[in-house]
């Protein structure tokens, strides 16, 4: 169990280290926004376009691994997007509900939590699970959220706007570019490796530390901004100087229920569903099951705030689901690696 903390513990030190220097006001309200576009832009492509350049394309074809990953998180997107919408959702918001449900943080928490664990040979299916989160679950979701927002709802023109977004996407540019490097056999200079390795190796810790100081961010839901007194709010970051009053407490009760069901079936129902179809369905090699199960455990990422931020939708359930999930991940996430008896000595 010892040797499993000592696993977590980096990982979530990170994290709390952003989150602390964010509380204390050593970093700004605009922190984690200005870290994040580091990572977003050219650290973690960085790091993913190094990894496809030196991949040979039998690594990449796992079929097997794909289908479990993308079946799993797909099943999980549509069974929560259908109750929510049951539950009167809105479409666009039913959809952000569903994605904070089934989006694992691959790209902060995945990459060196996995290579902690099982080294570099976790670099590639941990990629290709990345990929699949940013293609299959943001295009599902954008194609839901435009088509209940647009008032054009030609479906060519809704196909045009999605294949824009993720061809805007340097997490899905940069993987594609690397697989075409490997696959025109021209080496790489000594210089651009390095610089590779650089920007490459500063992926992980840059984006655990701008999780803790998003997390470290107060939001106040929808509820809470129309019954709060006296709260004056940072615009850039959300960050409440004072706490709602009584009724907007009791108004977001009901979101916060919302947030642990979500948080839930992040953390319990989609590693489940992964195993299955792993381990049963697809009879993956014991190494890769315990790849992508661990994968599929990982706590919601911040994709789907952004999503909720970006097409202005109320993000309160959202941003706790994330907070939700990322704390209690480390409860989960230690019995997972118990079970598998991963890294006990």
């Amino acid at each position: 169990m010892s040797s499993i903390f000592a696993i977590l513990l980096p990982i979530f030190a990170l994290i709390l280290a952003g989150y602390a220097c964010r509380r204390r006001g050593l970093l700004g309200p605009t922190a984690a926004s200005e870290l994040n576009r580091f990572v977003v832009w050219l650290a973690l492509p960085a790091l993913l376009f190094d990894v496809m350049a030196h991949t040979h394309w039998q690594q990449l074809y796992q079929p097997a691994f794909v289908a479990t990953f993308a079946i799993a998180c797909t099943a999980v997107f549509l069974v929560v997007l259908a109750q929510r919408l049951a539950a009167g959702r809105h479409l666009a918001d039913a959809s952000v509900d569903a994605i904070a449900a089934s989006y694992p943080n691959t790209g902060y928490i995945g990459f060196p939590l996995a290579l902690l664990m099982f080294g570099p040979d976790s670099l590639m299916p941990t990629t290709i699970a990345t990929v699949l989160v940013a293609c299959v679950l943001f295009a599902l979701a954008i194609v839901l959220i435009e088509a209940a927002l647009q008032t054009d709802r030609a479906p060519h023109k809704l196909g045009g706007k999605v294949l824009v977004a993720l061809a805007r996407n340097p997490l899905i540019v940069a993987p594609v570019a690397g697989a075409l490097v490997a696959a025109s056999g021209v080496g790489m200079p000594s210089g651009v490796e390095t610089f590779l390795k650089l920007l490459g190796g500063a992926a992980s810790p840059c984006a655990l530390v701008s999780l803790g100081l998003f997390l470290a961010a107060r939001r106040p839901s929808a509820a809470a901004d129309a019954a709060t007194v006296g709260v004056r709010a940072d615009a850039a970051e959300g960050d409440t100087r004072e706490g709602p009053a009584p009724a907007a407490r009791m108004a977001t009760t009901p979101g916060r229920r919302t947030s642990l069901a979500l948080t839930l079936v992040k953390l319990v129902v989609q590693p489940g569903l992964t195993w299955w179809l792993a381990a049963v369905v697809f009879a993956l090699p014991a190494a890769m099951v315990q790849i992508a199960v661990l994968l599929a455990a990982l706590p919601t990422g911040t994709g789907p705030y952004m999503l909720a931020e970006y097409y202005r939708r109320e993000a309160g359930v959202t941003s706790r689901t994330i907070l939700f999930s990322t704390v209690l991940s480390l409860a989960t996430l230690t019995a997972i690696m118990a079970y598998m008896h991963l890294g006990v000595a």
